[in-house]
């Protein structure tokens, strides 16, 4: 359910006249078309959204508002969110392990871009018209991201080869795909994955249609300064120019968390609070559910009941959330003010990705609602 906000930007004045006991996302559209924006003019190539950072219809609507035409769909379900937000949307289904019957409903809603790491999943492609696109997804051991994509996806160099070669005898249009990992902000790693995949093509004596660098561009969890997306696409784009012999393939990219992350932040009530301890109304079965596995987000704001920021020195707090599992409960404390106390709220910013997309609903908690500021 999405309600226009009537107090303008201001959380804190919502919080104060409704006094909501469940938890509250406010969602900022300008601020996601300004990313969009700022993608879209600063990356050296196509830009795409993966869908599965947040695929709330407020966000697609947005994003198509602010001009994105093309989106990175991993399952049917978001092929359809997608078709219903843009019908003449460019769906690229780059998830690389896919049943038959998602295949099918795929070429039925016309995705234009498929991806595989395995020679298995080629064969399952057998159906697909002359000249459709594949991008072979390489993975690489190279750290700097908060944990690995290639532990589950992805192609060593000499089997993105041979599949490169499979590709382009089937008559099929060869790309390259990688993803750099999650929150990653070491430039190093794009540029020594589109070094890796400029040799691979080479090696394998073929011409790539494009090369998508992926993801995983860091979005602003900490309380430092937010990540330099630009400095990311200057390299990105040099690192090309370098790799390859003459012009390089046309580049895509496909940020979901930090296309999305500032566009919501997260309103959680404080249900009872003693001393060095607090429960909260959503937590690792909701929208805090990531923070699991990585760091908790550090840009978190108390607000007391009538709306005013709590200012009490921090101390280390333990974090647990509502349901009846003795797992809901964060893997580390939070510092928290000192004067915090029941019905306070924290605010935390930057919760746009994955939060909404992970909330389940265990004995029926679990952020749901979102405010339009």
């Amino acid at each position: 359910m999405v309600k226009q906000d009537p107090f303008g930007a201001d959380p804190g004045a919502w919080l104060r006249r409704n006094t909501p006991d469940a938890p509250v996302f406010f969602f900022r559209p300008a601020t996601l078309q300004a990313t969009a924006q700022r993608f879209l003019r600063g990356f050296p190539g196509a830009v795409t959204y993966a869908v599965k950072a947040n695929p709330a219809p407020c966000v697609l609507d947005n994003l198509v508002a602010a001009g994105l035409r093309t989106f990175d769909v991993a399952s049917v379900p978001e092929m359809q969110a997608v078709r219903a937000a843009c019908p003449d949307a460019a769906l690229h289904f780059h998830n690389p392990v896919r049943s038959r019957a998602e295949i099918a409903e795929g070429l039925r809603l016309g995705v234009q871009s498929w991806s595989v790491d395995r020679l298995s999943e080629l064969d399952k492609l057998a159906a697909l018209p002359p000249g459709s696109e594949i991008a072979v997804r390489l993975k690489l051991p190279v750290p700097g991201a908060a944990y690995d994509f290639g532990a589950k996806f992805g192609a060593e160099p000499e089997a993105a080869a041979a599949l490169l070669q499979a590709v382009a005898r089937r008559g099929l249009t060869p790309s390259m795909t990688f993803h750099p990992g999650t929150q990653c902000d070491a430039p190093a790693v794009w540029e020594r994955y589109i070094a890796a995949c400029a040799g691979i093509a080479a090696r394998a004596g073929v011409t790539l249609r494009r090369l998508n660098v992926g993801g995983g561009f860091a979005a602003h969890r900490g309380a430092g300064p937010a990540p330099d997306l630009e400095r990311v696409f200057a390299r990105i784009d040099a690192s090309a120019k370098a790799a390859f012999t003459g012009p390089p393939p046309p580049l895509v990219c496909e940020p979901g968390r930090a296309m999305v992350a500032e566009a919501f932040c997260l309103a959680l009530r404080v249900k009872a609070a003693e001393p060095g301890r607090i429960t909260l109304n959503d937590g690792l079965y909701g929208a805090l559910g990531e923070w699991r596995d990585l760091p908790a987000g550090g840009r978190i704001a108390v607000l007391d009941p009538a709306g005013k920021t709590r200012t009490g020195p921090a101390h280390p707090v333990r974090v647990f959330g509502p349901t009846c599992d003795s797992l809901d409960q964060l893997p580390a404390s939070l510092p928290l003010p000192a004067d915090l106390a029941e019905e306070d709220w924290l605010l935390i910013d930057g919760m746009g990705a994955y939060s909404g997309a992970l909330v389940t609903d265990f004995n029926g908690f679990g952020a749901r609602r979102i405010v339009t500021l």
